[in-house]
């Protein structure tokens, strides 16, 4: 996305201040209180559609994330208000069925418009924020939570330490919750762990976030947040055994191919009925195309309201 954001409190929107509530406050209601908040409980983080309770869901990994990043900015001094916003509102653009949802919907997007940029979860969370929620009118967030929303991935530059709390914050979550859940579904079990990683930040979830969470605090400067080498070493050790381990495995993978399909149909379908979308989708089918509505559609869907509306479409009805 080529928009840069420059992070304040400013809003696109002028409005009156709230008498008892900051800025950032008030963004943080916002987003706990829109529709794609909520739909984040039926969205896959890495296990697709669980039918235990104790997996995590996207709803839950953003409240993990949030809580770090409160941790962190609490004892940084850094706005805990503003780390909270971004924190809880980061993931609200992802796709069904995760990150093979997220692909599956860029391939799509990027196959029929080339120079659309495509689909990536935090530019989409971004969109929801500016123009979907609310009824199209959007949240009319604070520039700093855009900015921190917008730039909260890997390959993102947050301009405001709260952002770069909130990014980091989002790695050490993922990592550890999905080790957790891993070991549930027994495709792991916690002596698997690459040893200089369990030696450095611990034998155990909590250990392993108050050894990241502490490195933070006493590495971190007044214009950067950063870990010490050794504890980014080992971060960095767990994250790529986790990938190769995990995220990667074929039990994790089984199903990844049929996710891609039902997105590739339901993404055509829209394409050819453009009628079929909610009013708000038509109306952003003439302001950003029909491909970007589709696209916005679907990915504001839950697993299993993506899978129902392909059920309907493709799976005859008994007589």
């Amino acid at each position: 996305m080529s928009e840069k954001i420059t992070p304040t409190a400013a809003r696109a929107k002028p409005e009156e201040p709230c008498p008892f509530r900051g800025d950032f406050q008030r963004d943080r209601d916002r987003i706990i209180h829109c529709n794609s908040f909520r739909r984040l409980k039926r969205k896959t983080q890495v296990f697709l559609m669980p039918t235990s309770e104790h997996y995590r869901t996207r709803l839950t990994h953003t409240l993990e994330v949030s809580q770090i990043a409160r941790t962190i900015a609490r004892l940084l001094e850094r706005d805990e208000d503003l780390t909270e916003a971004i924190a809880l509102g980061h993931d609200l653009g992802h796709s069904p069925f995760g990150h093979d949802g997220e692909r599956a919907l860029d391939a799509v997007l990027l196959a029929a418009v080339p120079n659309s940029g495509g689909f990536k979860h935090n530019e989409q969370s971004l969109r929801v924020v500016d123009f979907i929620e609310k009824d199209g009118e959007g949240l009319n967030l604070t520039a700093a939570v855009r900015d921190g929303i917008l730039n909260h991935s890997s390959d993102g530059a947050p301009a405001t330490v709260e952002g770069q709390i909130v990014r980091l914050s989002d790695k050490i979550a993922y990592i550890n919750h999905d080790i957790e859940d891993a070991i549930r579904a027994g495709l792991l079990r916690e002596s698997d762990l690459p040893k200089f990683a369990v030696e450095i930040l611990g034998d155990n979830k909590t250990k392993r976030i108050t050894a990241l969470v502490k490195s933070i605090i006493d590495n971190s400067t007044a214009q950067k947040i950063q870990y010490d080498p050794e504890t980014q070493k080992a971060h960095d050790e767990l994250r790529t055994f986790m990938f190769r381990e995990v995220y990667r495995k074929p039990q994790i993978n089984a199903e990844k191919d049929k996710a891609k399909f039902i997105i590739e149909v339901l993404f055509d379908y829209y394409l050819k009925n453009t009628r079929k979308l909610p009013e708000i989708y038509r109306d952003f089918a003439d302001k950003f195309g029909t491909e970007r509505a589709a696209a916005d559609f679907i990915s504001g869907m839950t697993d299993d309201y993506a899978i129902r509306v392909f059920t309907e479409l493709c799976v005859p009805k008994a007589f």
